[in-house]
């Protein structure tokens, strides 16, 4: 296999969770346009996953959706086992779905912190396991978790989400280190600050935080959605197969910056 050959998708099926908005949906139809055959999910609602079908479809992209919540064992074990019989073996799954609370960690219930390292770490761990031990008696396959900035630094409300994306990375590591053997691949991928709909009301020019994030990033600018795309199409192509263990972070520079200084342009 040479070349863009490295890169095609096509024959292989993927699955990525939390798939019917935002950047789950730009990492999907990238590996969709790469050539895989498309499995999306989402928990909150079948009216919600019947759009994002639409969505897809404008962009003809045939999505095959599964409702169900990743955080359920039963669930996980039963739907991956029907996907498998309706659409074929999952040989590359994105661990996408997550949720955020923005509560000062002296103010967060308990509950709030075990929904989202439950949604966050618990959902890729229960995931990745049922999916994998499929992919090891075929012999292989990529696994891919979407990651955060806040899996290497901290953030004020954010102390949940930090843990369980800390966590998810040393997940991704650890499994990585179990099942190269059988040939998967584990990896992620740590988003920056990107322009989607959930960040559209303080992408405005005045607004103090759009004026930090334009300042911060060496690059100048918000993440587009596609931006995202060669990573992922990378990490779930055999491109990468001597490539496992790692985040790649699509930020801009920021990780790799203290950022510009006041009186730079």
């Amino acid at each position: 296999m040479k070349g863009l050959e490295l890169f095609n998708l096509s024959g292989k099926v993927a699955l990525v969770t939390g798939s019917s908005h935002g950047l789950g949906m730009a990492v999907a139809t990238a590996l969709a346009q790469a050539g895989a055959t498309l499995v999306i999910n989402g928990a909150s609602s079948a009216e919600k996953l019947a759009e994002a079908v639409k969505e897809y479809a404008k962009q003809g992209i045939h999505a095959h959706a599964y409702l169900f919540d990743v955080t359920n064992e039963q669930q996980v074990t039963e739907y991956v086992s029907k996907i498998e019989r309706e659409v074929g073996p999952i040989d590359i799954l994105v661990n996408n779905a997550g949720i955020i609370k923005r509560i000062p960690a002296l103010e967060m219930s308990l509950t709030d912190w075990q929904q989202v390292i439950c949604t966050d770490l618990t959902g890729p761990f229960l995931m990745s396991k049922i999916v994998a031990k499929g992919m090891k008696e075929r012999g292989g396959g990529k696994i891919i978790n979407m990651c955060s900035m806040m899996s290497e630094v901290g953030r004020d409300t954010v102390s949940a989400y930090a843990a369980a994306k800390g966590g998810l990375k040393m997940l991704t590591r650890n499994l990585a280190t179990e099942w190269a053997r059988y040939h998967i691949q584990v990896n992620g991928i740590g988003p920056g600050y990107f322009a989607t709909s959930q960040t559209a009301p303080i992408r405005v020019n005045g607004h103090p935080f759009h004026e930090f994030i334009l300042k911060r990033t060496p690059a100048g600018r918000w993440g587009n959605p596609e931006d995202l795309a060669g990573t992922a199409i990378f990490l779930a192509s055999p491109a990468s197969d001597f490539v496992t263990g790692q985040v790649v972070y699509v930020d801009g520079g920021i990780l790799a910056s203290l950022g510009k200084a006041a009186n730079e342009d």
